[in-house]
């Protein structure tokens, strides 16, 4: 039995947040949003990495701790709760959203991150915007002071991120494809993985509510060339209504070619990219350099993301053989076997 309700601190700016509490709306999971730097913030427990979401589960010795990490955190509610359920009941099916997760979760951020503190209007917006945010009642010299300190600080890890001079035409590239493609898996699929949702819609939908619902320069991106996504992030903000049934899945033989588009995609851009880091940490290397889609990224390594790479192929590694067989069918020619070669 879960604590009713669960408290869950976040910020409107967090596309991990906003992805978390889309799973406990759509999932029916009684909760209470908290929002970081609102006096009911105040004397919750803190995490020993200082990151949102943060959900308050019980410990080992059953005291309140501040749980971080969306995935994990997905995957544990599962354990918690029965019922409207984001993972596929299909092992291979559920390694593709998992898949799919991680690029929304860890490439497509690159974008907003880069979109966010890239470009004039997007830096003031994002400095007038998200220091009011934590506090709505603050004085306005409090929150211009505030927004100006926050922006040099998120702009100064760009570099960290993966935005800069040589990287911007990548990023900018992807996110559009990434528009397109699932524009283009939409018009037929309600959801990814069939007429209801997967982890993976919500970590598309948290990304996208900031590139496609709140920053100017991807917003009007997406408005111009994707509207039936920026329309979808509105309806998934909020699945409470839906009465999802098990026949709503895709069935395993019926993954659309405009899914396995999307599967490219991520062997065209996220995947290189994810090599060359587990590579450049592996030797200990203080730049990450490859080519993406023919031209040339470099940035810092990623720690998280090596983890993140590993944790896939253990994923995969763990299926039954007929359905490691099916997954790796699906991805066959999409530039994701290097993944796992």
């Amino acid at each position: 039995m879960t604590p009713q309700p669960l408290v869950m601190l976040g910020a409107p700016g967090s596309p991990y947040s906003r992805k978390l509490r889309a799973v406990l709306r759509y999932r029916r999971i009684p909760h209470a949003w908290v929002n970081r730097g609102s006096p009911e913030s105040r004397g919750l427990p803190r995490p020993r990495v200082d990151l949102l979401p943060q959900l308050v589960l019980p410990g080992a010795d059953g005291a309140p701790e501040a749980c971080v990490d969306s995935t994990p955190l997905i995957r544990r509610l599962e354990t918690m709760t029965a019922g409207r359920s984001v993972i596929p009941p299909d092992p291979a099916l559920a390694f593709l959203d998992a898949l799919l997760e991680d690029y929304a979760d860890e490439w497509l951020t690159k974008a907003m991150f880069h979109y966010r503190w890239a470009f004039p209007p997007d830096i003031a917006k994002a400095a007038a915007i998200l220091p009011r945010w934590f506090r709505t009642d603050q004085p306005d010299a409090q929150a211009a002071a505030g927004g100006r300190a926050f922006a040099e600080r998120q702009i100064g890890r760009l570099g960290v991120v993966g935005s800069n001079d040589t990287t911007a035409p990548v990023i900018e590239a992807s996110y559009e494809r990434a528009l397109r493609l699932l524009d283009a898996h939409l018009a037929s699929s309600r959801f990814v993985f069939g007429a209801r949702p997967a982890a993976s819609d919500f970590a598309l939908y948290g990304q996208l509510t900031q590139l496609a619902g709140f920053d100017p320069t991807p917003a009007a991106l997406a408005l111009a060339i994707a509207p039936r996504v920026v329309a979808w992030v509105d309806v998934v903000e909020d699945l409470s209504g839906m009465l999802p049934g098990e026949e709503d899945w895709t069935p395993r033989d019926a993954v659309a070619d405009t899914l396995r588009a999307l599967f490219a995609e991520i062997g065209r851009s996220y995947a290189p990219f994810l090599l060359a880091n587990a590579n450049a940490i592996a030797r200990g290397a203080a730049r990450v350099e490859c080519a993406i889609d023919g031209r040339p990224w470099v940035q810092e390594p990623f720690a998280y993301q090596a983890k993140c790479l590993a944790a896939l192929r253990a994923a995969r590694a763990a299926l039954a053989p007929g359905d490691r067989a099916l997954a790796d069918a699906v991805l066959a020619g999409t530039g994701c076997e290097a993944l796992f070669a």
